[in-house]
């Protein structure tokens, strides 16, 4: 869908609810409290439903953690996302949603140190929108990719029509021989991505692809390229002066791997996409939904 405003505009999914045998439009609100089916669900409630339904245990040291708003606070309505920007904090806002589960950081950095660069003036801003409007706000990275599948993988793989290929036991996808030009197009296509970087020959055969959507880091996509001998490394983002210069001497060695940079956002946005599916039915009453937090970058 287009985007609007920044924010990519989806229906919010409900949870399925039986009542007589029929399915129930939607729940009747009054203060976050579901009248239809006599329960509310704290930040805290759908958290401990989310490891629970995942198989999770708590993991120490986790960046996975509340970031804005009150573990104890009644949930009105869920947001999945990439990021917490601003303008996906007034799509929630706009759709009556006090919970944004987010893959990626609120505040710049790995760990959410709202003192990474002291007295930040954007940080304290983008606080008091949140604290403004009550909207608790939770990273779902380290869980996320702890599924079985991992669900940002899976929902790339499901979105690029690639599940038939997909095993959550390595990343290495064995495809229908296509040039890189063809796959390029397909993901492109498929991702609803406007532009990609590229690396290689639009003539080169690609049947084995490892796929890395996010930021594996320069030692890991090098490493999967050295040990499996992908046809091409499907990445979200790259240290041009890593993964990218390792590729293009390779290229000059005729060793290969094509390299397609997707951009982060463009690469793990599905796989939140199909979290918001995952999630809703086991809110039942809970409107769930998806805001896609769009590519950061214009293309000049």
């Amino acid at each position: 869908m287009p985007l609007e405003n920044g924010v990519n505009r989806r229906v919010f999914m409900r949870g399925a609810v039986g009542v007589l045998g029929m399915v129930a439009l939607g729940p009747v609100w009054a203060g976050g409290h579901s009248l239809l089916l006599g329960r509310e669900y704290t930040v805290q409630d759908v958290i401990d439903i989310i490891l629970k339904a995942g198989g999770l245990s708590v993991q120490a040291g986790t960046v996975d953690t509340l970031k804005a708003g009150k573990a104890s606070q009644v949930v009105t309505g869920i947001v999945t996302t990439m990021f917490t920007t601003v303008a996906v904090i007034e799509e929630a806002v706009r759709r009556k949603a006090n919970f944004i589960i987010a893959h990626e950081p609120t505040f710049y950095n790995h760990a959410d140190n709202t003192e990474w660069v002291k007295n930040n003036g954007v940080v304290k801003q983008k606080q008091a929108l949140l604290d403004k409007h009550g909207i608790a706000v939770w990273r779902f990275h380290d869980y996320c990719h702890s599924l079985k599948p991992d669900a940002i993988r899976y929902g790339v793989a499901r979105k690029a029509g690639w599940l038939s290929y997909y095993s959550n036991d390595t990343a290495i996808l064995t495809l229908p021989g296509q040039t890189l030009r063809q796959l390029v197009d397909h993901l492109k296509s498929s991702l609803g991505i406007s532009h990609v970087r590229v690396i290689g020959n639009a003539d080169k055969r690609c049947e084995r692809v490892a796929l890395l959507p996010g930021a594996w880091g320069g030692q890991r996509q090098v490493s999967i390229a050295e040990a499996e001998k992908p046809d091409v490394v499907i990445a979200g983002e790259v240290v041009e002066w890593e993964t990218a210069e390792y590729v293009r001497d390779a290229y000059q060695f005729n060793k290969g791997p094509a390299l397609i940079v997707l951009g982060h956002v463009a690469s793990e946005e599905p796989g939140m996409e199909y979290v918001a599916e995952w999630l809703a039915p086991k809110l039942p009453g809970v409107e769930v939904g998806h805001v896609g937090s769009g590519d950061v970058f214009s293309w000049w």
